[in-house]
């Protein structure tokens, strides 16, 4: 998959392009391109410049105006740029038409985070799901990659080396896609065997926006080293443990961090990865409360939630990163309306939070800031559920209890 891999020998310089629409505004933009950055120096290049653009929508055939398109080239020739990153997907046709017009690497978000993925995947279940989901995104954009062939026209018999280059380079993607489907199939088949021979175990999954800490959080439940850095996606495989706290026990899962815009063709390519969430008794849904948009996020994991399980579970919201948050007091004489920056941590706790009520907690993962508090709120849920599940066993708990 070398059209997807971003060299890692090279250091490339990119600069970073977004439209500013009625449905998101210049705040959001921002903060779009903020995450983008992110994502490609995850990829390991240097995001160096922003563009943005208002249009009603993007530019069927070269994502953003003419006379943008015009600055950007000369930021680009000018500063010797190596990659231009589209904050959106773009068609095979804006592809074909940008990278005539820039003569450099043209990546889209979703072509981004899919090279993310291919470096992150470790073992053959993710491999396999990251490849497909290359090919998936690689097919309808295959006319590009044939448009430095001569074309015939004219009838039958008269087509020219692109188009019958195109049509075998077709076939053998699809007979690809179709391969790689059967032996996800056959991978899928024997984790399933794995979770049932697991038993009874409750089961809880964390899960919740890319790099909030649920990795971290997982480390210092489990006493376990899984990897855990300052990226998004360091977690690609979903890793399961075994957690006892007090007396009792429970498998605890770590699953694949969402973001905006995950592209569709790995959402179908992952749900199979996220079985431990539909298999999950109890959701720990881990929140970064230090971003700004934690709001925006919560509803984009929930989203996602709802596309892989329509069934509600019980969940309890761990607001991670309290040790980070920051706000920016009013002056007295700021006439403005209060925003989300101006609000402290007590205050907030005091809004829509409030209504949770037992159902979330404020920690620290890092500075292990109410994590005794955290085990003490999940012994009680999970102690809930294994009742429920095995009624004789509430005999059991009373007299360790009152033991202690």
């Amino acid at each position: 998959m070398k059209d997807f891999i971003i060299s890692e020998a090279q250091s490339e310089k990119a600069v970073l392009v977004g439209l500013i629409t009625p449905q998101q505004n210049e705040q959001k933009v921002r903060e779009y391109l903020d995450e983008l950055a992110f994502l490609a120096d995850t990829a390991g290049v240097e995001a160096v410049k922003s563009f943005t653009q208002k249009l009603d929508g993007p530019n069927s055939v070269t994502f953003v105006g003419t006379g943008k398109l015009q600055e950007i080239k000369e930021f680009v020739v000018e500063h010797e740029i190596g990659i231009v990153i589209f904050d959106d997907e773009l068609s095979a046709k804006q592809l074909r038409n940008i990278e005539k017009e820039l003569q450099v690497k043209i990546l889209d978000r979703t072509n981004l985070i899919l090279d993310i993925f291919a470096r992150r995947a470790q073992t053959a279940h993710a491999k396999t799901q990251v490849e497909l989901a290359q090919y998936k995104y690689m097919l309808p954009r295959l006319t590009r990659l044939w448009t430095h062939l001569e074309r015939q026209r004219g009838g039958v018999g008269m087509r020219g080396p692109g188009e019958t280059q195109l049509e075998t380079d077709r076939r053998l993607i699809m007979d690809k896609i179709a391969r790689l489907k059967r032996e996800l199939e056959d991978i899928d088949k024997q984790k399933s065997v794995q979770r049932k021979n697991r038993g009874k175990m409750v089961r809880v999954a964390l899960v919740g926006y890319t790099n909030v800490g649920k990795s971290t959080l997982m480390n210092l439940l489990s006493k376990s080293e899984v990897f855990a850095e300052n990226k998004l996606f360091a977690t690609l495989d979903t890793t399961v443990r075994k957690v006892i706290i007090d007396n009792l026990p429970f498998l605890l899962s770590d699953t694949v961090g969402f973001i905006r815009k995950l592209p569709t063709e790995l959402i179908e390519s992952f749900k199979s990865t996220l079985d431990e969430v539909r298999e999950a008794d109890l959701l720990v849904h881990v929140v970064d409360i230090s971003h700004p948009s934690f709001e925006e996020q919560i509803e984009v994991v929930n989203r996602t939630l709802a596309e892989i399980d329509d069934q509600e579970k019980p969940m309890i919201i761990v607001f991670n990163k309290v040790d980070a948050f920051t706000f920016v007091p009013k002056e007295e004489d700021d006439l403005t309306p209060r925003s989300r920056e101006n609000i402290d941590l007590d205050e907030l706790k005091r809004t829509w939070m409030a209504k949770l009520q037992d159902n979330c907690i404020f920690i620290s993962a890092k500075e292990r800031t109410n994590i005794e508090e955290l085990k003490t709120l999940l012994y009680e849920r999970v102690k809930q559920i294994h009742i429920t599940r095995f009624p004789y066993n509430d005999f059991l708990f009373q007299n360790y209890e009152d033991m202690e």
